[in-house]
């Protein structure tokens, strides 16, 4: 049998074919320990399940689920749960991975791991929203837990559907288990900062970019991709910091102002029915958003958005990826050869999963922060893992992306090495 056939060998131009990639580009940095790489590049585990529910109308109907657990050798799986149409074992196995990389970069004692359904969120009732959660969650039980894998929001998920998996876990164990999620409504144990954590992540780590190239934040240029709970807080952060958001995209269009956009006004307008229609700015194309005269850009919708042809558009000096994956791998070059810094996903957008942590330890212990505690232990976790990175990448003379996967991939490695091999 050919071993193109095994699921762990990418389809042309898929993220998990980007994420082994972007692998194979640190190896000359792993020294002895990259004889243990290439459980890198095969997950732990991964579930595929079948997901039925009886829709409203009576019908039975069925979805495609899944949970992939990349690796575990730092700790249990962490990850998020996305619901969308397109969403492909492929693509939960290259968020898993990426989630392994992001965990130990920031140096949490977390493995990675993601989860999803295949279906278009909106096009359910509430009672099916919540049915399709419950089943998924009773599905991938047998695999997930306070300490083996913790779920969280992602993509189209919420706080109110962790909740319902969360309770379901709980019926199904006969406790309430309010570890074995995080992002989760305050008053079941969720975290103060959790749902701005992913947003200012990418402001503190694209403040600090900005500083080391000398770009004042007052009056810079913004470009936003997505404007969910990502890319709309991190246009708050940025505006709030004096920035200029010139521009936004989301799933209903793109609209422009070069005097900026109020971006207060515009998260308003958003709300369900996307930035299209809004009364402060102009509509434009789509594929013109990504030539627009920008000082910063920030991708925070899906993997794969800039593409090489996007990549020679860009005009921005600095790209704060706050999605997963949204950088091809032949983009990446073409952005490096440009002189275009990208803070990548890896560290960008980790402040999530940084809260999530928080969140966790604060269950086990039933104590509880305060919002400024969490937002400045947040901010000194996401900047000292910066500098690392820094560091590393001026010591190799290699991009930021590259040097995040070496200090990563350093740490799970030797993890593995020293935990050796069972049996």
């Amino acid at each position: 049998m050919s071993s193109e056939l095994s699921y762990v060998h990418p389809t042309a131009n898929s993220p998990w074919g980007t994420y082994l990639s972007q692998v194979d580009r640190v190896m000359p940095y792993l020294g002895p320990l990259a004889r243990w790489s290439e459980t890198l590049k095969r997950p732990k585990r991964a579930l595929i399940v079948d997901v039925p529910i009886e829709m409203d109308n009576g019908t039975i109907a069925h979805f495609e689920g899944f949970r992939v657990q990349h690796n575990m050798s730092r700790g249990p799986g962490k990850g998020g749960v996305r619901f969308h149409p397109d969403v492909t074992l492929e693509e939960v196995m290259a968020l898993s991975a990426w989630m392994t990389v992001k965990c130990a970069a920031v140096n949490l004692p977390y493995g990675g791991a993601k989860g999803g359904i295949r279906v278009d969120p909106k096009k359910l009732t509430l009672t099916e929203l919540e049915k399709i959660t419950r089943r998924y969650t009773s599905e991938i039980g047998v695999i997930i837990g306070p300490q083996q894998d913790i779920p969280a929001p992602d993509v189209n998920t919420n706080a109110q559907i962790m909740a319902w998996m969360m309770d379901t876990y709980s019926m199904n164990t006969g406790t309430t288990a309010t570890g074995v999620v995080t992002g989760k409504p305050i008053h079941l144990g969720g975290s103060l900062g959790r749902v701005k954590a992913t947003g200012r992540g990418v402001f503190v780590t694209g403040r600090e970019a900005a500083h080391r190239l000398g770009l004042e934040l007052e009056g810079a240029r913004v470009a936003v991709q997505g404007f969910g709970n990502v890319g709309a807080i991190a246009a708050e952060l940025f505006a709030e910091a004096g920035a200029k958001v010139v521009a936004v995209q989301d799933f209903s269009g793109t609209v422009y102002s070069d005097r900026g956009l109020d971006v207060a006004q515009l998260v308003a307008h958003a709300k369900g029915a996307g930035v299209a229609g809004f009364a402060g700015g102009e509509r434009i194309a789509d594929e013109d958003f990504w030539g627009i005269e920008v000082d910063i850009l920030i991708p925070a919708a899906l993997e794969g958005q800039i593409t090489a042809e996007r990549a020679h558009r860009i005009t921005a000096r600095l790209v704060l990826e706050g999605a997963n994956g949204p950088t091809v791998s032949q983009a990446d070059d073409i952005l490096a050869e440009r002189g275009i810094l990208v803070v990548p996903d890896v560290i960008c957008n980790a402040g999530g999963v940084t809260v999530s942590y928080f969140e966790w330890v604060q269950d086990f212990s039933s104590f509880f922060w305060t919002e400024d505690e969490i937002n400045q232990r947040l901010d000194r976790i996401m900047v000292g893992a910066l500098e690392h990175i820094w560091d590393t990448a001026d010591r190799h003379k290699i991009t930021l992306r590259t040097a995040t996967f070496a200090v990563a991939c350093e740490r799970i490695l030797t993890a593995r090495q020293e935990r050796g091999l069972y049996p």
